[in-house]
């Protein structure tokens, strides 16, 4: 659960990112060097760059909160 609420919030972040970049598009043609804004190795690199990195985010406390025992859990609260 705690997995599939980071990985839902990195996808949406990495698709209202890469819609703002195509609507940017002409501000970014400035910014780059030969690489073309809607270039789409580049901007799949980008994305799975950060999906991953946002998976491994993630990973960390899905992690820690499977190995809680949930009467502990329920104590401490």
């Amino acid at each position: 659960m705690v997995l599939r609420q980071g990985l839902t919030l990195a996808g949406v972040g990495l698709a209202v990112g890469f819609l703002g970049s195509l609507l940017l598009n002409r501000l970014l043609t400035s910014l780059l060097f030969e690489v073309r804004p809607a270039d789409l190795a580049s901007s799949a690199a980008v994305v799975l760059l950060l999906a991953s990195a946002g998976a491994a985010a993630s990973y960390i406390p899905a992690r820690h909160a499977a190995r809680v025992d949930p009467g502990i859990a329920l104590r401490d609260e």
